[in-house]
């Protein structure tokens, strides 16, 4: 587990821009601001409140939420002591953090699973990623909660909904409820709750239609199949891209539908995060949910602590180790110490490594959780490709290069280059920097012994 911590910072080399880094930058700035000694007061507050403010305007925070916000945060540190060792930005970080967390709903929201069985029931736009969310969810909730999961696509008017759901269902061995005969949207999902029942299946997502925008036939529909089946949980998808129109659109299907949670899709694109911030005050409806990609191990639970930590730019470690456990083999990892600690660690036991990490989620995704890295990446941007070169290189190398990286010399270089399509310079830098991880991890493991 901390030798896929140590990949994700050789990777810094290679990566990101996340969805906050203009709120980061902002609020970073408007802290500097703040040169008080001693004592918060209005006078030295007042700038630094009204920058956090423009912030999140900027950010397509909903303005009554931002107004809000910034006058809890004066509030709360008016007239507060500062402490010798802390400065007054350092303190009105620490307020502005929990203020953020407060603001997205402050405790995790679990999902209910209650019912045999339990029916989550989908709702959103068109777009939104409601069908591929379905499949994630039924994905997380079969590895990580060991449920017995089936999915129902009950949007009766986009074949390609139902064949979409099928493919998807594939990919995580869950079954799909089909029925394409049925064309009432609502009879199929009544007889989809028989049939999970029937067949002894713990939990039924049920997959609904949308819509390109709001309209009255579509929330007639989703309210219709909701009172006929009684899900124990109904979610709302959105697409946090869309900015402020995701807020409005929140509030419109909660209006009508009541619905538990939210679900934030897409949040690893170039949206602005305001939606992240907006919505739960909006709606008092907590974000369960958040999809950080397009595989299907790309979900998370919504933590509203550990996504302050990341706007104010201190990372998510928490997060960063629970996906390295996911990955983690005890067997493996006591092989691997002993070989790092004779210095035996090999390209081979390099490659294994990175296919851990490429399980653990997008590369951006992750080096967002380290701390500071978005500042020294700033400006940098990597695919989930990016170790390809990498993999090019070590497949263009022998077996006994693989075990033994001293043998590897100019022409040796030359042919691996050649081979995979890649420079000496490229080799170079890519061999160096395995020599640096190897040495880090020898200190890690001499630090661990002593």
């Amino acid at each position: 587990m901390r030798m896929s911590i140590f990949f994700c910072t050789f990777a810094a080399d290679l990566i990101w821009s996340t969805m906050f880094d203009n709120l980061s930058e902002r609020l970073e700035r408007s802290f500097k601001i703040l040169k008080g000694e001693g004592r918060i007061t209005e006078i030295n507050i007042a700038e630094t409140v009204k920058d956090i403010r423009k912030a999140l305007l900027e950010a397509d925070v909903n303005y009554k939420t931002a107004k809000q916000f910034t006058d809890q945060v004066k509030e709360k540190a008016l007239g507060q002591n500062v402490m010798t060792a802390v400065r007054p930005g350092q303190l009105m970080v620490k307020i502005t953090h929990d203020e953020l967390a407060a603001l997205m709903g402050g405790e995790t929201a679990e999902i209910n699973l209650k019912g045999q069985p339990a029916i989550i029931l989908m709702s959103g736009l068109q777009g939104s990623g409601k069908t591929t969310f379905a499949a994630k969810l039924a994905n997380y909730l079969q590895t990580k909660k060991s449920r017995r999961v089936m999915l129902a696509a009950c949007d009766v008017y986009r074949p390609a909904a139902i064949e979409q759901l099928r493919v998807l269902g594939e990919q995580i061995n869950a079954t799909v409820y089909t029925e394409e005969t049925e064309t009432d949207p609502v009879r199929k999902a009544q007889n989809a709750v028989n049939e999970a029942r029937r067949m002894g299946y713990d939990t039924l997502i049920v997959d609904t239609a949308g819509r390109l925008a709001v309209d009255e036939q579509m929330m007639q529909e989703i309210a219709a199949i909701k009172q006929a089946i009684n899900p124990s949980e109904t979610l709302f998808v959105v697409d946090a891209m869309t900015g402020q129109d995701a807020v409005n659109t929140a509030k419109e299907f909660n209006d009508r539908l009541d619905f538990d949670g939210v679900v934030l899709t897409k949040l690893d694109g170039d949206a602005r995060g305001g939606a992240a911030l907006s919505i739960r005050s909006v709606v008092q409806k907590p974000i369960k949910f958040i999809g950080t990609g397009e595989k299907m191990e790309a979900l998370d639970q919504f933590h509203p602590a550990r996504m302050a930590d990341r706007i104010l730019g201190m990372g998510d470690v928490v997060s960063l180790v629970e996906r390295a456990q996911q990955q983690y083999d005890e067997a493996e990892a006591r092989r691997l110490s002993k070989k790092i600690a004779k210095n035996q660690f090999d390209f081979n036991d390099f490659l294994g490594q990175l296919n851990q990490i490429k399980k653990m989620g997008s590369m951006k995704e992750l080096m967002g959780m380290i701390p500071g890295m978005d500042k020294a990446l700033k400006g940098v941007d990597i695919s989930d490709d990016a170790f390809k070169p990498i993999e090019a290189m070590i497949s263009s190398m022998t077996p006994a290069e693989r075990a033994n990286p001293s043998l590897i010399n100019g022409s040796r270089k030359e042919r691996i280059a050649r081979g995979s399509g890649t420079t000496i310079v490229e080799v170079n830098r890519f061999l160096k920097q395995f020599e640096q991880t190897s040495k880090m991890m020898r200190k890690v493991q001499q630090m661990k012994r002593r």
